[in-house]
């Protein structure tokens, strides 16, 4: 199996995103997805378009868009006009919508109008002609074959990325059993339309921290574990193996998760996951891989091992550029030499 490997860029300014874009380039990952979060980042597709004329082999995504703040004529547009700039170099990444939704007060949408969506920006990239919620959609510029990659966690929405995803984006955990999980899901959706799930190109989100102190590097990202504990449990916890005796806890930290200060470091979400240490030390062990190199590696390996080929890193420390560096000098060559 090989292995590839993207980054996330988090857009607190546009030059900062770049940076990352081409030092992720430098170290050879694959990837590079930017948030799309218009209340605390920059602009997604500006960032985007500003990577692209940085970089001549990265991948770009936006990792993810919603169906919510765009409609699917100005997304498909948007994601279009970056795939032009960028060589074709582009996927569309797309979930039913979190950070971005909720700092607007609306809510995230359903599995029927994530299909919905999906299938009219599809529709439109390739032929310039869609229908949406009745109404038919025009392009009059077209003919691009953009791949869609659903954000998925819970089985129904894994079932939908079976059907109709190019590839998945899926956030689990690391354990061989979270794995095999979110993959009989999407396995599941696949059969069910003839499909093989060999042909969906799957990625697996990880909270990142290489360094020699372990208990200091989850410190560093506590912030990133708040939102695995307010995200991938916040429609339910069905079929996600959450531990009973840890339910209250997430409801607690989901209660009060401040979406203005989504992955800020150091900001109100990491404190209020101090006050839960169970729930803390449950949810690094489960999402993140922090500790030396071998560390790192091994965990990486485990996964890999049952079943994920692709790991898309976030690792919103302080220091980004030794962080990429060490992933890509110190870890890399370690899950690729085993």
């Amino acid at each position: 199996m090989v292995i590839r490997y993207g980054i996330m860029a988090r857009p607190n300014t546009i030059a900062e995103a770049v940076g990352d874009a081409i030092l992720a380039e430098q170290q050879g990952f694959d990837l590079l997805g930017v948030s799309d979060s218009q209340s605390v980042y920059r602009e997604l597709y500006v960032t985007l378009s500003a990577c692209a004329g940085a970089t001549s082999r990265l991948l770009l995504a936006p990792a993810v868009t919603n169906p919510v703040t765009r409609h699917p004529a100005v997304a498909a547009s948007a994601i279009a006009s970056v795939a032009d700039l960028a060589g074709g170099r582009t996927i569309f990444g797309i979930g039913s919508g979190n950070n971005a939704v909720l700092n607007l007060s609306e809510r995230p949408a359903g599995l029927a109008g994530l299909r919905d969506y999906i299938t009219a920006v599809r529709d439109l990239l390739a032929t310039g002609k869609a229908v949406y919620r009745g109404r038919e959609l025009a392009m009059s510029w077209s003919g691009f074959n953009v791949p869609i990659y659903m954000s998925a966690e819970g089985p129904k929405t894994l079932e939908l990325a079976g059907e109709i995803a190019d590839g998945v984006i899926v956030n689990p955990g690391l354990q061989p059993e979270l794995i095999h999980d979110v993959l009989r899901s999407i396995r599941t959706g696949a059969e069910r339309v003839g499909r093989d799930i060999a042909e969906i190109d799957i990625w697996m989100i990880v909270r990142v921290n290489v360094c020699d102190d372990a208990a200091a590097g989850v410190a560093a990202i506590t912030m990133e574990l708040a939102s695995n504990a307010h995200h991938v449990f916040r429609f339910t916890t069905d079929g996600k193996r959450l531990p009973d005796g840890l339910v209250d806890a997430v409801r607690r930290v989901q209660a009060g998760y401040v979406p203005a200060q989504h992955e800020h470091i150091g900001g109100a979400n990491a404190v209020l996951l101090r006050r839960e240490p169970e729930l803390l030390g449950y949810l690094a062990e489960r999402f993140a891989v922090v500790g030396p190199p071998e560390a790192c590696a091994a965990k990486l390996r485990a996964a890999a091992g049952a079943g994920i080929g692709n790991f898309l890193f976030t690792g919103f420390v302080a220091d980004r550029p030794a962080l990429m560096r060490a992933l890509g000098e110190r870890v890399v060559p370690l899950v690729a030499g085993t």
